[in-house]
């Protein structure tokens, strides 16, 4: 087990009895709050003992007693691992008080990960790390590898029907770093109000707002949002499927909403979080 790392503070002062104490604290807070998870594997008692310079029966006697209350596990040829323990949410209660397994989720923003595509995602990163270039490890250029922002322009003419270039595509790590990079941007740039649909994701108001942005709402209905209820120069829009209505913008309203944006000069900022995932209608490109 040389070579694992367990960082813990255990309290080095008093009898050796109060060393075992310190450690199990230690080890138990570590469990509790998530620090090492279930079935993380912790070291031998003789690695630990000699990091933390205390008797290698301090750390059996430690282990043993986390091991009675359910915090660790201890199987020979396994070694000591940490236990699953139970955890409480409103799910896991109804399914206590007797209500059937949830069969289907209808949770936003939960697709079918069970359809993740595991062999070709495998097949294309064993080619990749083989032909890679040293450099493409290092930090490189801050909007991204040049392969992947080529690759991105290419779908997004060909899925979304977006012209653009690798030049003009900037990857973020995820819709709220670009969202934050962007109301830094505009609050730079002298623009006090990005507007965002209402009803929609609060954390991303949130985030306009930590840059000192005003978040107006601007009223949703069947056909999307109202276009000529914005008064920010600036708007926030879910055109794919509203959220969390699940409407998708009307084509009158697309027209309006474009027209609004070369008429004022306004910016508008598609959240297109699931466009490529449809039920009901043709592929929908991006506004």
């Amino acid at each position: 087990m040389r070579g694992l790392d367990l960082h813990l503070e255990p309290d080095p002062a008093g009898p050796e009895h109060g060393r075992r104490a310190g450690l199990e604290a230690a080890l138990r807070s570590a469990v509790r709050t998530g620090r090492l998870a279930p079935d993380a594997r912790l070291p031998s008692s003789r690695a630990l003992s000699a990091d933390l310079g205390v008797a290698r029966g301090t750390v059996t006697q430690a282990y043993e007693q986390l091991v009675a209350e359910g915090y660790l596990t201890a199987r020979h040829g396994s070694g000591t691992r940490v236990a699953a323990l139970p955890t409480w949410s409103p799910h896991t209660a109804d399914r206590a008080e007797g209500g059937p397994p949830h069969r289907w989720s209808l949770e936003p923003g939960q697709p079918d990960v069970a359809a993740f595509p595991r062999a070709a995602w495998l097949t294309s990163t064993r080619r990749v790390l083989a032909e890679a270039p040293h450099e493409a490890f290092g930090y490189g250029d801050a909007r991204g590898r040049p392969e992947l922002r080529r690759a991105l322009a290419s779908y997004l003419g060909r899925v979304r029907g977006v012209v653009t270039s690798p030049e003009q595509v900037v990857v973020c790590a995820g819709y709220s770093q670009a969202l934050s990079v962007l109301a830094r941007v505009l609050a730079d740039a002298g623009i006090d109000r990005l507007a965002f649909e209402n009803p929609s994701f609060h954390r991303h108001r949130a985030i306009a707002a930590a840059c000192g942005l005003a978040t107006p709402g601007v009223p949703v209905d069947a056909d999307g949002i109202v276009v000529e209820r914005i008064t920010a120069p600036a708007v926030v829009v879910t055109p794919a499927h509203q959220f969390p209505s699940g409407v998708t913008l009307h084509a009158e309203r697309r027209a309006a909403l474009a027209d609004w944006a070369v008429r004022t000069d306004g910016l508008v900022v598609e959240d297109d979080y699931d466009g490529e995932f449809r039920y009901d209608r043709q592929p929908v490109g991006a506004l």
